[in-house]
């Protein structure tokens, strides 16, 4: 037995070494793969029987050689460099974790969640139906979140509630206008005996619901009183897009010290008894316009020494040192971009951008034991564990970058120093080979 057990050795070795080579040449041929992790395998030797049982002519012990087998692995849990790039929907993640995806088929078929894949990285881009995926067909997927752009709160456990990223290209948005400051000055010399009692006015833009670009006019009237200083005047507003009042207030300004210039009060002359109408809150310093199909907060400044003041009544100068306001006019879809969040936004002509989709970082307690898939993607196992889904940055999990790509997992010299460490072992085991057939050959040859 001594000796086929030998040439048995010295075949499963080379089969053990032509393995190794398998995995040397898949690592340097995807040295310049992005995400590619780099394979390896185990050797593990074999015992054919216990040798303390064994029998062998003459007394002694005897041994059969049992030889060696392999064990493919690959190093998923290892990171590559990651590099940048020029496109914003190349992601990577700067630390531990995969992206969710899974196949454009799966998605198409609204079977994204039941088909859950893993990745390292990608280089996403949008294809003809709208869907963010790479080149070789896996989807992205993320939490699609609501028209506010808030994501609700979803069960981290479970795949379910993933829907593959689809955008539409050709459409449109706006974001409504819902609040605005008012930064002006009034002039204190307004509203003393003998002023002219001319009017001051200031017209703010907004966008309404559509995105169109409308206007709100602010008309400040003194009171000029017969003797002294009234320190009073009279804002009314009005919508330009209806024409309608929406409301006019009584503003009197403190000249006391330490508070001089300030709103003192504020009282309501006129709010209109259904939209367009308004209401002032003296604690905020909030004056609330509801124009019927959208309600607007315009910051006057609160009552009292506290604060905050945006509207005063100071010096002889009408001055209006600036008006901040959010929303958008419509705008044209420019493309996507993606922060250390995972909030993936789309972005329009108006510099408008509005979140879309968050997507999470996957991490399983054994990442190297993720099933491999084709294009550098995986998928779970009972040996990996079950998913658990985690905000970018969050628990064990790295911060989503877009704009780049994770390197390939291969170091070139190491798998060419284990390449001739290879050769050898696999022409040594030829040799085993060679040297049991010409000892067999001499066993032969006794008969002669």
């Amino acid at each position: 037995m001594g000796i086929s057990s030998s040439m048995n050795a010295g075949v499963s070795g080379l089969n053990a070494n032509a393995n190794k080579l398998g995995t040397i040449s898949d690592n340097i041929a995807n040295s310049q793969t992005t995400g590619y992790k780099r394979a390896d395998v185990d050797f593990s030797s074999l015992t054919v029987n216990d040798a303390r049982k064994s029998y062998s002519v003459g007394g002694g012990r005897g041994y059969t050689a049992g030889g060696v087998t392999t064990t493919a692995t690959f190093d998923i849990e290892a990171k590559g460099q990651v590099i940048g790039t020029t496109n914003a929907t190349d992601i990577a993640i700067a630390g531990r974790g995969l992206l969710p995806v899974t196949s454009i088929a799966s998605a198409m078929a609204g079977e994204a969640s039941q088909n859950l894949m893993l990745t390292s990285t990608g280089s996403f881009e949008l294809d003809a139906n709208g869907y963010l995926r790479t080149a070789s067909g896996l989807t992205l997927l993320g939490w699609p979140a609501e028209a506010d752009g808030t994501v609700p709160e979803t069960p981290r456990d479970s795949s379910s509630p993933l829907r593959p990223v689809q955008v539409n290209v050709s459409s449109t948005a706006s974001l409504p206008t819902s609040d605005i400051i008012l930064n002006a000055n009034l002039p204190a010399t307004a509203t003393i005996a003998g002023a002219s009692g001319a009017a001051e006015r200031v017209a703010i833009e907004y966008f309404d619901n559509l995105g169109t670009s409308r206007s709100l006019a602010l008309t400040f009237t003194p009171t000029v009183p017969a003797s002294g200083a009234s320190n009073t005047w009279t804002l009314a507003i009005t919508d330009q897009a209806s024409g309608q009042p929406v409301g006019s207030y009584a503003i009197t300004f403190s000249a006391a010290s330490g508070n001089a210039g300030n709103i003192a009060s504020v009282t309501q002359l006129s709010a209109g008894a259904a939209p367009p109408s308004s209401s002032y809150d003296p604690a905020s310093g909030a004056l609330t316009l509801d124009l019927g199909d959208q309600v607007i907060t315009t910051q006057l400044g609160a009552t009292g020494a506290a604060g905050p003041h945006h509207l005063t009544q100071l010096s002889t100068v009408f001055s209006t040192s600036g008006v901040s306001k959010d929303g958008n006019a419509a705008g044209t879809f420019t493309g996507l971009s993606v922060d250390e969040k995972g909030m993936l936004s789309a972005n329009y002509s108006t510099g408008f951008s509005r979140v879309l989709y968050q997507v999470p970082v996957a991490d399983v307690p054994n990442m190297n034991g993720l099933r491999v898939l084709d294009n550098q993607s995986y998928a779970l196992s009972p040996e990996s564990g079950s998913v658990f889904f985690y905000d970018a940055g969050t628990g064990p999990t790295g911060a989503i970058a877009g704009f780049a790509l994770e390197q390939s997992t291969t170091d070139t010299a190491e798998e060419l120093t284990q390449l001739i460490q290879t050769q050898r072992a696999y022409s040594s085991n030829a040799k085993i080979i060679q040297t049991v057939d010409e000892m067999m050959q001499e066993t032969t040859n006794l008969k002669r």
